[in-house]
């Protein structure tokens, strides 16, 4: 008859996450940007002062921030923060859409 053995965990060591070292400067986003409303959010990372690179680099930086936020981040200020990630995308949309009547 076999038995069970009692398997003990040995104590892993936290793994490090890479988002702990990322450091960039594409983008400048003011201070206390992201505890504002949807629309600042959102019209902040649009401008060419927010984010240089356009838009789309906002989006990625609001992105970032929510999910190295992760469970810290409280229910309204999620639902606020998606809210910017809904308006900033149909900017970006409406921008795509303005540039292939343009072409």
């Amino acid at each position: 008859m076999l038995r069970a053995a009692a398997h003990k965990k040995s104590p892993r060591p936290k793994p490090r996450r890479w988002s702990a070292f990322v450091t960039t400067d594409s983008t400048h986003p003011p201070e206390g940007l992201f505890n504002k409303s949807a629309a600042v959010i959102a019209r902040s990372l649009a401008s060419k002062k927010g984010s240089p690179k356009g838009p789309g680099s906002g989006m990625r930086m609001l992105t970032f921030y929510i999910n190295r936020a992760g469970h810290n981040l409280n229910a309204t200020r999620k639902a606020e923060l998606n809210k910017a990630k809904k308006l900033l995308s149909e900017r970006i949309a409406k921008e795509k859409e303005k540039s292939r009547k343009a072409a």
